[in-house]
């Protein structure tokens, strides 16, 4: 049997405070709310400029390779890039050598987006006035802790 002890160690452990969980999503949820006066004048979302920037490294690339890279599934993909292609910033179409897979690629509007957005990256490191050395520590620490939890989903 547990000691009151141990029951109230336990007990502490779910108090918002004591969570590893909260400040890590609380952060993304700041990030992607200091994104977003930075991408609107571009008629782009967050996810969007992640998707885009996949694409300005590589193109065409499927879509299954896209969501691999952003740890996103098809049917969270699918709505993002018909988005993008209604805008005119990529299409897609069938992969000639394999009927089942999706191409996209960038339409000249999307290229021309890479130049557009080019000062997004450092107006949010400004933001998060953060050394360099910090925040190579912070970004190494969360790529460490998903790698490790990735590796534990079933």
């Amino acid at each position: 049997m547990a000691s009151p002890a141990d029951v109230e160690d336990r007990e502490s452990m779910l108090q918002l405070e004591q969570q590893m969980c909260f400040p890590i999503y609380a952060s993304a949820n700041a990030i992607v709310k200091t994104y977003r006066p930075l991408l609107e004048p571009l008629g782009i979302t967050y996810p969007q400029y992640l998707v885009m920037m996949v694409l300005w490294e590589e193109t065409p690339i499927s879509v299954g390779d896209i969501g691999r890279k952003l740890l996103l599934d098809s049917g969270t993909l699918t709505p993002l890039l018909k988005r993008l292609a209604a805008a005119g910033f990529v299409f897609r179409e069938r992969d000639p050598s394999d009927e089942r897979r999706v191409l996209i690629e960038l339409t000249d509007k999307g290229h021309a987006l890479k130049t557009e957005a080019r000062d997004v990256p450092s107006s949010i490191i400004a933001s998060a006035e953060l050394s360099d050395h910090e925040r190579d520590d912070l970004k190494e620490a969360v790529t460490t802790l998903r790698r490790i939890l990735l590796k534990k989903i079933p």
